[in-house]
């Protein structure tokens, strides 16, 4: 998803990378090198969160711009191509043989950047699924509550699913569009009865103000569907119609504006565990070990790692959802035969694979389906279907 509306700030800023790129491609196509070249985000070139100095743009590269980088065909061209960025107010770092990383150098552009890169993070999290994972998407909202507004409306909505999850509400999420004036149903489970909150969201700017019709319209729709409470939700305020309107339903009804989702972000991030290993019990990560040793490997996933040298990582996943997912890393079993820098690795499912169940072991990683292949990503290594065999090493540069 992205951000609703972009600030000043933020189109300058886009207004600046535009101009590095561009200026980047004009210099290469002059020399003509501009051949399997492109630029991506670093957010979508990586995955990841961005760091208090962010990069921001990608260059990625094949063809001559490749040895022009790495050092097998040069007549001048990284010179220029240094005195160029150098120019236009940057820095650059090889990340690996295939791209480079572009970085600010002006304090207070870095300060900027690393706001605007900090924003469309946030906003990548905010997934239907995201609230047992990401904590740190409340802690945002609890202390910048005016980017409440910069939301797109769904975004808005699903952060508020992911809100009363943490309240304990089982959530149904609507369609975003056709629902019938309902974006979320609240089911709260009771041995004497099962308790339906209908709850409307509107995400309008601070000026905008909820009129009656709009509440009449949620209280018509409590009515209809027998539920035994409704609340409308919005990042404005209520007309005094709509607010005497719901005065009368007896409590039935309720108003909530964004001070509320504020403070209802600041509970769900205190209850946010951020030691993710004790969101699983011991017996569960026994069974699941149990499981693996017994060559049920559904649960165990493997990265292959390294440019220069060739390594492996092997996790066991813990919990996922669609989009979400908790892997426990996995200690490492090598054979060689003889050369200790060549060989095979697998991972190990006994009694020291419990030992890695601790805070620093159990990481949180983005999943995804291509084609019906499940993988992870968790901002450092892509994790796949372990197939059972012994992976290759190999440590020498």
């Amino acid at each position: 998803m992205k951000p609703d509306d972009p600030t000043t700030a933020d189109i300058r800023l886009l207004g600046r990378i535009r101009a590095l790129e561009l200026a980047i491609e004009l210099w290469a196509r002059g020399r003509d090198l501009w051949w399997e070249c492109g630029f991506q985000t670093y957010l979508k070139r990586t995955g990841r969160e961005p760091g208090e100095e962010p990069a921001v743009t990608v260059l990625h590269f094949e063809g001559p711009l490749y040895q022009v980088f790495n050092g097998t065909y040069d007549d001048g061209a990284m010179d220029e191509f240094d005195a160029l960025i150098a120019a236009m107010g940057f820095e650059y770092a090889l990340e690996d043989h295939v791209s480079l990383h572009i970085y600010p150098t002006d304090p207070e552009e870095i300060a900027a950047f690393a706001e605007h890169f900090r924003w469309q993070w946030i906003c990548s999290l905010v997934e239907p699924d995201f609230a047992d994972v990401y904590e740190e998407v409340y802690g945002h909202f609890e202390s910048r509550p005016e980017d409440l507004n910069r939301l797109h409306w769904r975004e808005f909505e699903i952060l508020l699913s992911g809100v009363f999850r943490h309240q304990g509400f089982d959530v149904e999420l609507g369609p975003g569009s056709g629902d019938g004036g309902v974006d979320l149903r609240l089911m709260q489970r009771d041995p004497l009865g099962d308790v339906l909150t209908l709850v409307q969201v509107k995400k309008y700017a601070p000026a905008r103000k909820i009129e009656l019709q709009a509440v009449q319209a949620l209280h018509g729709a409590w009515a209809v569907e027998k539920a035994n409470k409704s609340l409308f939700v919005t990042t404005s305020e209520y007309l005094p119609s709509a607010r005497r309107f719901a005065g009368r339903t007896n409590g039935v009804l309720e108003l909530a504006t964004s001070a509320d989702v504020v403070s209802w972000c600041a509970n769900a991030k205190a209850g946010v565990i951020e030691d993710k290993s004790t969101l699983v019990s011991d017996t569960v990560v026994r069974d699941l070990l149990a499981q693996a040793r017994a060559g049920r490997l559904d649960r165990v996933v493997h990265a292959h790692q390294g440019y220069t040298i060739s390594r492996n990582g092997f996790g066991l996943v813990l919990k996922e959802t669609r989009r979400a997912a908790l892997i426990m890393a996995l200690p490492i079993v090598r054979t060689t035969s003889g050369d200790p820098y060549i060989g095979t690795e697998s991972p190990d499912f006994g009694e020291a694979a419990m030992q890695m169940k601790q805070a620093v072991s159990v990481i949180r990683a983005r999943r995804s389906v291509d084609d019906g292949r499940v993988s992870y990503w968790d901002g450092h290594s892509y994790f796949t279907a372990w197939n059972g065999q012994p992976a290759h090493f190999d440590l020498y540069d």
